[in-house]
């Protein structure tokens, strides 16, 4: 049986998304021509997030240069970059009064930088339309290209967060162009610069619980203070197959192993995904 179809145990199933701040939310985004990962990613927790109306934005597109075999986001030749989405984006995060937002991208390794400039461009317009807003930025790795960091980080995002997404003997299974000790390279490059670093995993990919508590030293060691921990689940027939549902239990005791080597904050369960409460890791 494909595990597209195979059933969920009882503690992977949510609400179906309602309520008239997720509607609006849904209805704005479109109607501005906005992305969201909540839906390019199939996160299950839209219900309570854009419930709560807090969403997660996808910048520059939603084609990806690269081809991740664990990701729904199309890999295709991106569409040229839009210069108006930023300001859309800011009046879209003004309307719904949002206080604390999360943007991501696809990796756009046809642009020179990477869009880093755009990037940064989005972050200053967000915040000029929306005084007093706290900000998450969910970056691709830019090849650890610290000029090219740096430029996100003069823009000065409240927490910058870069995924290492799985253990390093399945991120060449798991991800693209990504390799596992660059992405440690781009947590140094954050933690370096005083904004709070954030990094999350996937689990149930076939890793061993010793290759988890070994990726958090890795993340440790290079300054990482806030760390995700979700069940990784396979958008389509075409994806990864999921080996196993990682029970509530042992996402309990990675939180409180990660807790106990030195993280801030984890959030650790299986319906966690990286801009899971999103909000109270800007005090790591």
């Amino acid at each position: 049986m494909s595990t597209t179809t195979r059933r969920l145990p009882d503690w992977m199933k949510t609400p179906l998304p309602s309520g008239k701040h997720y509607v609006a939310l849904k209805n704005l985004a479109n109607n501005q021509q906005l992305n969201t990962i909540c839906v390019s990613g199939n996160c299950p927790n839209k219900a309570e997030c854009w419930g709560a109306s807090t969403a997660s934005f996808m910048i520059l597109g939603e084609k990806c240069t690269r081809n991740c075999r664990f990701c729904d986001v199309r890999n295709m030749i991106p569409d040229d970059v839009d210069m108006e989405e930023p300001v859309r984006l800011a009046e879209t995060i003004k309307t719904l009064k949002i206080k604390h937002c999360v943007l991501t991208s696809v990796t756009r390794d046809d642009l020179d930088d990477g869009g880093a400039a755009f990037w940064a461009l989005t972050i200053r317009k967000v915040k000029e339309f929306n005084p007093g807003i706290t900000m998450e930025t969910l970056i691709p790795d830019f090849y650890a290209n610290a000029s090219l960091i740096q430029i996100i980080i003069d823009a000065k995002p409240e927490v910058i967060s870069h995924n290492m997404e799985t253990v390093r003997r399945l991120t060449p299974k798991v991800r693209d162009v990504a390799r596992y000790d660059r992405s440690l390279k781009v947590i140094e490059i954050i933690a370096s610069s005083g904004i709070v670093p954030k990094s999350g995993i996937m689990v149930g990919l076939g890793e061993t619980e010793e290759e988890v508590l070994e990726t958090m030293d890795d993340l440790l060691k290079a300054g990482c203070k806030v760390l995700t921990i979700g069940q990784y689940l396979q958008p389509t027939s075409h994806h990864l197959k999921i080996v196993e549902f990682i029970k509530p239990e042992t996402f309990i005791k990675y939180r409180e192993a990660a807790i106990q080597k030195g993280f801030s904050m984890v959030e650790s369960s299986p319906l966690v995904r990286s801009s899971y409460h999103a909000e109270k890791h800007i005090h790591a």
